[in-house]
């Protein structure tokens, strides 16, 4: 009886597949060959049929074979002399026999990310009651792309190549132009920085202004993402009550390590939805102004006021103060726009410019052109105010449902103000629970113990956005979410 063929003999005799959509015959004959030659099926040394010999036997042409043998001679997987293609020895970890488990060692992460935790679940079906995400569908698409079209047709090929790693000017000065009456902040286009988003302007305070192992303090609760990029600078978080005012900084605070940093959402707290008052607005400046300290302002959802006019920013109370004033496009237009900015202060601009054509890369400059036309055309101002109009409407509407039928005690705050309201739940009621079982019926509003470093008693709700869902579906929404809190 004939022994079986060796492994080498009968893999190259296997027929190619020619079925119509498979991949072409060179490309499958490199992949089986390069394949072999890594789980060791083609050992170190064994030689590869002549180039003639093997087109025969898989019925293509020999032009095709020697182009396979040439690749793997250019990828380092085999050696050509007169004596024919030989397969080259290589490490053991690459030529491991077939069959034979690889495994990777357990991978050692870095320490800095041992604070964070994934808290925010992604949804294929409409997340209703999730808050920071805006009304898409109400975004004026056709009007998007006249812009987009207008920045492409005036730039021309020119948009294709890179641009300046601070921003194009165009949009810096549109959103100097903008923020400067509308938010009151000081500044002019050059001190306009744009980023990728939100993060990434907090990722450049961090990189520009602290050095690993000094100390941050954040809002408690307050936006996760902010603590994240604290955390991943490897600064020390330390966390600061958050009350009716504010955060809330003692005299004693100050007797100890000094914080670099200071992360604030003065004008609309994150998630309390509290404002900072002018008291405590002027403590702080001072204070940081005493001890070397930078404020990093967000403007999270400030320009979704639904009474009275928007509450001006720290940055501009003072012609110099030490704060980086930072924004984003994410709720105002739509998040996957991924574009930011922030406003540094002179000083730090001239000391630290060189420096920002090393760290910065500059977001995608069609998006950029467009979004400067967007604002200067007067499509953005537009666009405000149709959906502060929309939100108003929504929030008055949630505040309605949740009060004819949310019947255990809680307390409501969010203040008049951006895109969601926290409700404030006793003890017996889990968050984290009810905000699971929230989640299997098509709902997501957030744990509101998950917003803080250093959780306390009155840390206990949920965290319901209004942006993304329709005002016509809140009432039975919040039917379903008082249902699910009455059997839990």
């Amino acid at each position: 009886m004939r022994p079986p063929p060796p492994a080498s003999q009968s893999l190259l005799e296997l027929p190619l597949v020619r079925d119509t959509g498979a991949l072409p015959l060179q490309r499958q004959l490199h992949d089986r060959l390069h394949q072999a030659i890594l789980d060791g099926r083609l050992s170190a040394g064994s030689h590869l049929p002549g180039s003639r010999a093997l087109a025969e036997t898989l019925g293509v042409s020999r032009n095709t074979v020697a182009a396979v043998y040439e690749q793997l001679l250019a990828e380092g997987y085999v050696e050509s002399d007169r004596q024919g293609t030989r397969v080259l020895a290589l490490s053991r970890a690459l030529n491991r026999p077939a069959g034979e488990s690889a495994g990777l060692p357990p991978p050692r992460l870095a320490e800095r990310l041992g604070g964070l935790h994934a808290t925010h679940t992604r949804l294929e079906a409409p997340a209703y009651l999730r808050p920071g995400i805006p009304d898409l569908a109400h975004f004026p698409v056709a009007a998007w792309q006249r812009s987009l079209d207008r920045a492409l047709h005036a730039s021309g090929p020119a948009t294709l190549d890179y641009g300046d790693p601070l921003g194009e000017p165009a949009l810096r000065a549109a959103i100097a132009h903008h923020i400067g009456p509308a938010r009151g902040v000081r500044c002019e286009p050059d001190q306009v920085v744009i980023t990728d988003g939100a993060h990434g302007a907090l990722q450049l305070c961090v990189r520009l202004l602290t050095n690993p192992g000094d100390t941050a303090w954040v809002e408690d609760p307050g936006y996760r993402g902010a603590k994240a990029a604290l955390q991943a600078g490897n600064l020390q978080v330390l966390p600061r009550r958050v009350d009716a005012e504010g955060i809330l900084i003692s005299p004693q605070d100050w007797q100890g390590e000094k914080p670099r940093l200071i992360y604030t959402t003065p004008s609309h707290q994150y998630p309390t939805g509290a404002v900072m008052s002018a008291t405590r607005r002027l403590s702080l400046l001072e204070a940081a102004q005493k001890h070397g300290t930078w404020i990093i302002e967000d403007d999270y959802d400030s320009e979704f006021r639904h009474a009275g006019s928007p509450i001006a920013a720290i940055q501009g109370l003072f012609e110099h103060t030490p704060v980086l004033y930072i924004g984003s496009f994410s709720k105002t237009l739509f998040p996957s726009l991924r574009l930011g900015f922030v406003v540094l202060p002179r000083q730090l601009l001239s000391a630290a410019r060189s420096a920002l054509g090393e760290l910065l890369r500059c977001s995608p400059r069609h998006n950029q052109l467009a979004l400067a036309d967007f604002i200067s055309s007067g499509q953005f101002s537009r666009h405000l105010g149709r959906m502060r109009r929309l939100y108003r409407a929504r929030q008055l509407a949630l505040r309605e449902a949740l009060h004819k039928h949310l019947q255990i005690p809680h307390t409501l705050d969010g203040g008049l103000c951006g895109l969601h309201l926290t409700i404030h739940l006793p003890p017996a009621w889990n968050d984290k629970s009810i905000a699971a079982a929230l989640r299997a019926q098509g709902l997501n509003p957030f744990a509101l113990s998950d917003f803080a470093l250093a959780p306390q008693r009155e840390d206990n709700g949920l965290v319901l956005g209004y942006g993304n869902t329709p005002t016509e579906l809140l009432e039975a929404l919040v039917r379903k979410l008082a249902g699910t809190l009455l059997a839990t």
